[in-house]
């Protein structure tokens, strides 16, 4: 009978260990913070209609959750915008300057001063499962910057493309080894193929802890190589003819009075071209969207996901006559896409709230329990505007875009002397970019819908405009407003050029 009752009680025991066992997992379950996946487009626009064929992405994400109208980038180009990104810092915090390596691209001392202290190193710590796929930085994997070998600090799986944007022939870095691809759609189509690798690093990852997943595709920029599937989409769809297509810059700094006015044919007939294989390009990335939304619901994750979809800039294709580019100070390059879905996030809504790139690794980490208030970062959470809270939504009354202009050449060989450090030239005499093409703009949309902009040129130029009478900034008004307007505007920007940390989220 001894015996009898001896073994009750360890039934007993063993019982209730497991009773508290799975209690414990449940609870650790519940309490476990919400995954977070960040979808980074390249060259996306707005402005243009550049979410037009993303139709699967409006419905999964903006129809889900909400899209912010009015969200931007710190600066148009791809490198100084991502690392601003990863950083949550304006680009004269970062020292980001360009795409090159002497732009502080992906170099050591981007690596030592600011990568080390991005946001996907603060996930690690908080023991998120963390995965890169795409696109990083534009000099990453150069040898000057550590060469494939090199992984940044916060990421558990590393699939970090070689350099600028590519579709097929690439090198991908994958946890610090060299993986290089070919052009065979099956195997090497690289917004497939990044896919494919988060989906499974989804089906391996520990179920206890939360994810992090960043994929970076290189859609819609250049070379704008389509998969098979689609390179027949759109066949007859133009760029927008509206707005200030085709219009003349006379009024604007110097690299805009250049373009011939009206345009070629020949670069209309490239810019369409363009315009047609970008949005084919798109349509990998909606399938993208699509199949990452259905692995979430099957592992039934998605209710406990946030999702961002944005881009790193803006772009134009034939506003003030040029062809096709980003790096300028206009609505058409700065002006983002953003679509959030997430627990507690209300469908179907549209915020006014003005929110910048920065903002997204300081909103990352408040979703993760991170006290942002204490972060070293210029950007403010919006959690608050996507999750009714107790706590005070974030107000910006002005922000700053910042922008260094690249020179690659002493004159381009195939167009007129336009002036030294030209960049970005096209065939028929139209350059995108120089090393004077150095700005800062001021701004302004919660009381007045302005914008503000000085340049570091031998003219000392500055442009005005009022968005709310000309929302395409076909007329610069700098010498109609009131001088006391423009030196508010001007101490306005000497206080965003430096600022750091709690002092750019402060501005009054």
């Amino acid at each position: 009978m001894a015996g009898f009752w001896r073994q009750r009680v360890v039934a007993g025991c063993l019982l209730l260990l497991s009773y508290l066992l799975t209690c414990s997992l449940r609870c650790a379950e519940s309490s476990k913070s919400s995954n977070i996946v960040l979808i980074l487009t390249d060259d996306l626009d707005l402005e243009l209609g550049g979410l037009t064929p993303l139709k699967k992405t409006q419905a999964l994400i903006a129809d889900a959750g909400v899209t912010f109208s009015n969200a931007y980038t710190a600066t148009p180009l791809c490198c100084p915008s991502r690392s601003s990104i990863l950083s949550g810092k304006y680009p004269h915090n970062t020292m980001v300057h360009n795409n090159s390596l002497s732009g502080n691209c992906s170099s050591k001392a981007w690596q030592s001063n600011q990568e080390s202290r991005a946001f996907p190193v603060y996930l690690s710590k908080l023991f998120y499962q963390t995965f890169f796929g795409g696109k990083y930085l534009n000099q990453y994997g150069s040898e000057e910057a550590g060469g494939v070998k090199y992984v940044p600090p916060g990421w558990d799986q590393w699939h970090a493309l070689v350099g600028n944007s590519k579709y097929y022939n690439y090198t991908l870095s994958v946890n610090g080894q060299a993986e290089t691809h070919g052009d065979n759609y099956e195997k090497d189509y690289l917004t497939d193929l990044i896919l494919n690798k988060s989906l499974n690093f989804l089906d391996q990852r520990s179920p206890q802890y939360p994810f992090f997943v960043m994929l970076c595709p290189p859609a819609p920029h250049a070379p704008w190589t389509a998969a098979p599937q689609y390179q027949k989409s759109f066949i007859d769809v133009k760029a927008p003819r509206d707005g200030s297509f085709n219009k003349p810059g006379k009024d604007k700094h110097w690299l805009l009075r250049q373009p011939p006015n009206p345009m070629a044919n020949s670069s209309i007939d490239y810019l369409d071209d363009a315009f047609r294989k970008r949005w084919q390009t798109l349509l990998s990335v909606d399938d993208m969207v699509e199949k990452l939304v259905k692995k979430l619901e099957d592992i039934k994750e998605i209710n406990n996901t946030f999702i961002f979809f944005t881009s790193d800039n803006g772009y134009h294709t034939g506003q003030f006559s040029l062809p096709t580019d980003k790096r300028q100070l206009y609505e058409f390059d700065i002006h983002l896409p953003l679509l959030v879905r997430g627990p507690g996030i209300k469908p179907k809504q549209t915020l006014s709230d003005p929110v910048m790139n920065i903002d997204l690794a300081v909103t990352i980490l408040d979703i993760a329990g991170v006290n942002v208030s204490a972060l070293n970062m210029d950007g403010q959470s919006f959690l608050p505007q996507l999750v009714p809270s107790a706590r005070n939504g974030t107000s910006r009354p002005y922000f700053l875009v910042e922008y260094s202009g690249e020179g690659l050449f002493p004159a381009d060989p195939d167009c007129p002397k336009l002036g030294p450090g030209l960049a970005n030239c096209f065939p028929d005499c139209v350059c995108e970019d120089a090393c004077n093409n150095t700005y800062a703009c001021v701004r302004t949309l919660k009381d007045n819908n302005f914008q503000y902009c000085e340049f570091a040129d031998n003219e000392s130029f500055v442009e005005f405009y009022n968005l709310t009478s000309d929302p395409h900034q076909l007329e610069n008004i700098v010498k109609k407003v009131d001088p006391a307007l423009l030196q508010t505007m001007n101490q306005r920007l000497i206080k965003l050029q430096s600022c750091a940390g709690k002092s750019c989220r402060e501005l009054k």
